[in-house]
């Protein structure tokens, strides 16, 4: 298979939800990340492919709008395509639909081509093959710089641990998304759902790091909150991160 579009389905299972129900944040984030890992592979492009040049995708920007939450034994179709490929980055797009082919959510995804031994990104077309692009955005999303919080409402501190990391002993990126949701305040995460999310990943946290997560809302938006999440021994900022919530 090598075409521009992939489907990947998933169903709603009973651990993935939350008290009231509803699919968590980060199981949508997952599924997105599956089909992406998926398709690239088709497309022969996926870091499995790259071993030997010392290559493999990191997510850099990610716009996420749900519509509609699913539940438990719901069914998702997710449909996935590139978009394009400039420079070091290449954007990919997702559609999300129910048992009934209504759309439900959309999203879209920057990714850089990193080096592995320098740690730095490097241009696409000196290294990749071309595939095929599909030009048309799921979520019209420019990817303009999120504003860093510099103050803090609410926050914790968490343990990096073995269990948030994937096979290339990095903490997944949709990690970071629940380090973020877990310091928001009660009243607005007992009452209330993400139904936009936007992350700007900036740096890695290692296992065995301690990391702080804190956010606010906007003075005008109090639905609104901006979140950072930094190394709590130094202060790195490691992600930042933008999400809007809605009435259950």
């Amino acid at each position: 298979m090598n075409g521009v579009f992939y489907t990947a389905t998933f169903g709603v299972r009973y651990h993935e939800v939350d008290q009231q129900g509803w699919v968590r944040l980060p199981v949508v984030l997952a599924w997105l990340q599956e089909a992406s890992i998926t398709h690239a592979a088709c497309l022969g492009v996926a870091a499995a492919n790259m071993e030997e040049q010392q290559l493999t995708w990191v997510l850099s920007r990610l716009g996420l709008e749900l519509l509609r939450y699913p539940r438990s034994g719901d069914q998702v179709a997710l449909e996935t395509w590139p978009v394009n490929r400039e420079g070091m980055f290449s954007i990919r797009d997702y559609r999300l639909t129910d048992g009934d082919g209504a759309l439900i959510g959309r999203a879209t995804s920057s990714w850089a081509l990193l080096n592995l031994q320098t740690r730095r990104p490097v241009r696409i077309a000196d290294h990749l093959p071309p595939y095929p692009l599909h030009p048309v955005r799921a979520l019209d999303d420019p990817f303009a710089p999120l504003p860093r919080l510099e103050g803090c409402t609410t926050g914790l501190e968490l343990p990096v641990l073995r269990a948030d990391l994937d096979s290339n002993r990095h903490v997944n990126n949709t990690v970071y998304a629940a380090w973020g949701l877990e310091a928001v305040p009660g009243t607005i995460a007992d009452h209330l759902l993400p139904n936009r999310l936007e992350i700007a990943f900036r740096a890695e946290a290692l296992y065995g790091d301690t990391i702080r997560s804190c956010c606010a809302p906007l003075p005008d938006a109090p639905h609104t909150l901006l979140h950072r999440i930094e190394r709590a021994a130094d202060g790195r900022e490691l992600c930042r991160l933008r999400t809007t919530w809605r009435p259950l």
